[in-house]
């Protein structure tokens, strides 16, 4: 969990586990409702975790790049801007729409001036893969698979697979909760609550995607 903590913020740690769980929860919960249980179906559990844990985390990489080259790009804007006046309407432009705070507009304006002094003389990154992106695709990647092995070891356990598929199940809505649990405590909100409400939303995903085929 430290390699995971320095490569993501909690709220993304969270999101990622949740995903993983709707992800294998949409296999053993449609089993459940078709009652046609097979061998085959933890195999499934963990391959379809595996599939979308790499492709989410080819998806975080580029949404990793995406963010560096629009700083780069305001960079750029900064530096090429014809005076002072025109570098901070670009700062403005990049940076307001996405505050979610009240702030008085001269300390705005402060805040403008600093970027702008420190990003006149500043050149852009190169646009390549470094180690912390391979890291962060590795540590989503483990996240997403994490969920599929707990919906497992039911099944390793116990001899009735009808058994261990209701365990499964349980199991993982458990860890729905959980999840919303921390996640409340993450933003201050009512834990329990979040809990309760992360498992309904949950299992209200599954069944959309059961009913969709998915």
């Amino acid at each position: 969990m430290s390699f995971i903590e320095r490569q993501l913020d909690p709220s993304d740690i969270l999101g990622e586990l949740l995903f993983g769980l709707i992800m294998v929860l949409t296999l053993t919960l449609g089993a459940a409702i078709a009652s046609g249980y097979e061998r085959g179906l933890i195999v499934a559990a963990i391959g379809c975790n595996v599939a979308w844990g790499v492709i989410d985390a080819v998806l975080v990489v580029m949404g990793s790049r995406y963010a560096r080259h629009r700083h780069g790009r305001l960079v750029r804007a900064i530096r090429s801007a014809r005076g002072e006046k025109s570098a901070l309407a670009a700062i403005r432009d990049e940076f307001e729409s996405g505050v979610e705070v009240e702030s008085r507009p001269e300390d705005r304006e402060q805040l403008y001036r600093s970027i702008h002094a420190v990003f006149a003389h500043a050149r852009p990154r190169r646009m390549t893969l470094g180690k912390d992106d391979w890291l962060t695709a590795l540590a989503v990647f483990v996240l997403v698979v994490a969920p599929a092995l707990p919906a497992v070891l039911p099944f390793l356990v116990v001899d009735d697979p009808h058994r261990a598929l209701r365990l499964s199940n349980a199991l993982l809505v458990g860890l729905l909760f959980v999840v919303g649990y921390l996640w409340g405590r993450h933003l201050e909100i009512q834990p329990w609550l979040a809990g309760i409400v992360f498992t309904a939303m949950g299992v209200a995903l599954v069944a959309v995607a059961i009913a969709l085929g998915g």
